[in-house]
């Protein structure tokens, strides 16, 4: 019902535009509104992640969806699946179980043992990678027509489809949900677990709650962004917010801000920016690459803006 009212929605919108236009295109605004919710998904939780300095633990989650994507593309093949479409519908869900369990398993090992977060995160992330490439050996020569991993890798808004808009449009509003109810708590664990502790606030459910969202957001976020630029996402924007940012209600909505504006900005340049080829053709950049590289860019841009009033206040002290 969502899926078919989207469907007609799109199309009505874009039966008011030139047919060849950006907005005249279903699949381009499709993307569009994909882009948008992983750009408002990823900007909710980017300060948080930051902030519980897990950077390399959503980047750990991000390369063992090539784990999940294996497993489920064997489990599809066990099952007698011939539909091209069919794979990922398998392959979707135990990638976004996969990941949920590798992350819960890897905040209970860090809990548990006296070992670095970094060397848990190692661990996993190593196990999980050859893991990955042992089930996709076995199934490579049943699904190498079914498997880009150019699109898995970097990601690919064209080719999302409605009902993945409207399962991405439900994670925004589960999202926005769980930072409602535990927005504070996980604020007040990442400055001081052992204070919180004493507060009797509860930092062990709060944790683990948010390692399954963050779990299921970098696994249903893959197919717009990729894998290996999911991460810059959920990092740089915030990062960014970081510097300029006085506040925590500042730090929060500037970190949503940024990473609507570099997800809106690196979809339309995609389309607009090519470079011609010698036989005359267009080669087009992919929209993932040009929202992490502008987020890189408006990162160095703020650390130069922070820096400005230290050294405007050192002229004048020397003056």
């Amino acid at each position: 019902m969502l899926v078919s009212g989207l469907d007609q929605a799109i199309k009505w919108f874009c039966g008011h535009f030139d047919r060849l236009s950006f907005l005249g295109l279903e699949y381009n605004v499709r993307a569009f509104l994909a882009v948008i919710l992983v750009s408002l998904i990823c900007g909710a939780v980017g300060s948080l992640v930051v902030g519980n300095r897990m950077a390399f633990f959503s980047d750990a989650l991000a390369h063992c969806a090539f784990a999940g994507v294996a497993l489920g593309f064997l489990l599809a093949l066990g099952a007698g699946v011939s539909d091209p479409d069919a794979f990922y519908d398998w392959a979707v869900p135990v990638m976004v179980l996969f990941g949920v369990v590798v992350g819960l398993l890897i905040a209970w090992v860090r809990e548990k043992t006296g070992l670095a977060s970094d060397t848990v995160i190692g661990i996993f992330f190593a196990g999980a990678i050859g893991f990955g490439a042992i089930l996709l050996r076995l199934v490579a020569h049943r699904t190498a027509r079914r498997f880009d991993p150019e699109t898995f890798l970097f990601g690919d808004p064209l080719t999302v489809t409605s009902a993945e808009v409207v399962w991405m449009l439900l994670l925004l509003l589960v999202t926005l949900g769980m930072l409602a109810w535990l927005y504070n708590e996980l604020i007040f664990t990442s400055f001081s677990p052992s204070l919180a502790r004493s507060r009797r606030l509860r930092v062990r459910l709060s944790q683990y709650l948010f390692v399954v969202l963050l779990a299921v957001i970098v696994n249903l976020c893959l197919k717009t962004v990729g894998a290996l630029l999911i991460n810059a996402l959920l990092i740089v924007p915030a990062a960014t917010a970081s510097n300029l940012s006085r506040n925590l209600r500042q730090y929060f909505w500037m970190t949503m801000g940024l990473c609507l504006f570099v997800g809106i900005a690196g979809h339309v340049l995609s389309w607009e920016v090519s470079v011609a080829t010698a036989r005359g053709g267009q080669i087009s950049f992919g929209a993932g690459g040009i929202m992490v590289v502008l987020s890189v860019v408006l990162f160095a841009l703020s650390v130069l803006v922070a820096r400005l009033p230290r050294f405007w206040l050192q002229r004048q002290a020397r003056g």
